[in-house]
């Protein structure tokens, strides 16, 4: 018969970005013996980003692979036990809260903190993942910078790609605006702002064919569905915003989410409606969506997480 022992843990943290290593940080050093489970992605989103210049405490910038990697040895200094694996089922209909790891391994936890962040919706194209972190990007924000007086396109046609694109203007030479339909989902203002920008060419009924490049993106290759044409557009830098999914399924049965699936949690906390289980980082954040605010948001919980233990007598 198989082994189902179930492991007792104080504070378990899911999910190993920013937000979660950060919750680790502060977890550990106030004595709560914090066990997290890294995921799929270990360090989250900003190890598929190359240079990360707006993080504050690196004048020289870094690369982001490597700021998660510091982040790491941080919280495994003050002692949290780092693991790998995958949190694929919870139970949060009883106290303590149940999870199970990679489907075999069960553990009982006193207070939960959820950081498993959200992924960026893709195109699909091999040569996108190809150039992934070598000009194509999924943040106009956090990459905009490396393009200044450059050529770029923007994929997309709600108000973050409007958004994205009028960043973009303030920063690149050319913006070519790739909407796949005839027209943008966007809010008319954010749709008036980008008709208005010169530098902002909008592509109606345009589709992606194939990045274009080596060692970077050179080009774009696109094809306008209304004439049925192709051409190659000359960028330098290729930007995704068809939107980001929160990695929160495995929670949908028990916390309260919005149609998107982003955790709500309770205004100016990381409380969710579950007594005990906090939620940090951009699987509740589709706002800003920036490692400084994940972060913040990390030591939020780990506070909140704190004073939730110590009224629990648990702590």
């Amino acid at each position: 018969m198989e082994n189902t022992t179930t492991e007792k843990v104080n504070c378990l943290i899911i999910g190993s970005g920013p937000a979660g290593y950060t919750a680790a940080i502060y977890t550990a050093r106030a004595d709560m013996k914090p066990v997290m489970y890294q995921g799929l992605q270990p360090g989250g989103q900003l190890t598929i980003t190359t240079e990360v210049e707006n993080f504050p405490g690196y004048p020289d910038g870094a690369q982001g692979p490597q700021m998660m990697e510091d982040f790491k040895k941080q919280a495994e200094r003050f002692g949290t036990d780092i693991r790998w694996g995958m949190v694929t089922s919870v139970d949060f209909s009883s106290y303590p809260h149940k999870v199970v790891v990679d489907e075999k391994h069960h553990i009982e936890a006193n207070a939960v903190i959820i950081a498993t962040g959200a992924s960026a919706k893709w195109l699909g194209l091999p040569s996108e993942k190809k150039l992934n972190g070598f000009g194509v990007s999924a943040c106009a924000v956090c990459d905009g910078f490396f393009f200044k007086g450059q050529d770029v396109a923007i994929v997309g046609a709600g108000d973050t790609a409007a958004e994205e694109a009028s960043y973009l203007a303030k920063l690149c030479r050319k913006v070519y605006m790739l909407v796949r339909r005839d027209e943008m989902r966007a809010s008319k203002a954010m749709q008036h702002r980008v008709q208005n920008t010169a530098n902002i060419e909008i592509l109606y009924n345009h589709s992606t064919v194939e990045i274009l490049g080596e060692q970077g993106v050179t080009g774009v290759k696109v094809f306008n569905t209304k004439t049925n044409q192709e051409r190659i557009l000359d960028i330098t830098g290729f930007f995704v915003a068809i939107g980001h999914e929160p990695n929160s399924k495995e929670f949908k049965p028990y916390l309260n989410m919005d149609e998107n699936g982003y955790i709500l949690t309770v205004p100016g906390s990381t409380r969710t409606n579950v007594e005990g289980v906090f939620a940090c980082g951009d699987v509740q954040d589709h706002i800003y969506r920036q490692a400084v605010t994940a972060a913040g948001s990390g030591c939020m919980a780990a506070l909140d997480a704190e004073r939730f233990l110590a009224a629990k007598g648990l702590h």
